[in-house]
């Protein structure tokens, strides 16, 4: 919900991956707003009533669950554009700025999205943060996204030249824990008010306002 909108055809392929590695249907989906797929797996366990033994036994439940979601996304490749949309305004190149993406989804379900929109030519998979992989708490992930900027790039990269644009309360934490400025956008399923309250650094209705966001990123707004 900052860069595209395909919740229907996530829910589906949720659904579907769910029922084949806990053999129960999903009835209720957890909030999922700036959360990572792990996050949400777990919940889902509980909410639809999959009785485990122990953690250990939902841990072993997840990469399955994963490799499963991950085809599900993939078989629904073209209904990605045609049932979802991309955002007004989400992503262009800039000068002398790195772009890339810090989420809760898994490397091949957050490049699967991006590149269905055609918005993988203007960020660098390489030194993005994927929360659904990587095992890092979002705003320990940031951290980590930054450093492998600058071993890619051989260029330090401080703090206060790394900004997060993100949609979710949780997505503001991160930031601040990662040591990031953050632009929360309204376009999820918070408002500006509470990203307001959760503390951003500034906070916009949508990404329309192509010169606001620049100035923002580059640190001249």
């Amino acid at each position: 919900m900052t860069l595209v909108d395909i919740a229907k055809v996530t829910r589906v392929a949720y659904a579907e991956a769910f029922r084949k590695v806990t053999g129960r249907r999903l009835v209720q989906l957890p909030r999922m707003a700036g959360r990572t797929e792990p996050e949400v797996f777990f919940d889902a366990l509980a909410l639809n009533g999959v009785s485990l033994r122990d953690a250990a036994e939902s841990e072993r439940l997840l990469a399955p669950f994963g490799a499963e979601l991950a085809t599900s996304l993939a078989a629904r490749r073209d209904l990605l554009t045609t049932q979802g949309q991309l955002l007004p305004g989400a992503i262009a190149g800039l000068t002398d700025v790195i772009q890339s993406v810090l989420t809760g989804s898994s490397r091949p379900n957050a490049t699967l999205k991006v590149r269905a929109f055609g918005l993988d030519r203007y960020l660098d998979l390489a030194v993005g943060g994927f929360a659904g992989s990587d095992p890092y708490p979002k705003g320990a992930l940031l951290r980590v996204a930054r450093q492998r900027a600058e071993e890619r790039y051989g260029v330090r990269f401080a703090e206060a030249a790394t900004v997060y644009i993100a949609d979710a309360p949780r997505d503001v934490e991160a930031a601040r824990i990662g040591g990031a400025k953050s632009v929360a956008v309204a376009s999820g399923r918070a408002s500006t008010a509470e990203l307001r309250d959760a503390g951003a650094d500034a906070v916009l209705p949508d990404l329309t306002d192509p010169s606001l966001l620049t100035a923002l990123v580059t640190g001249e707004g």
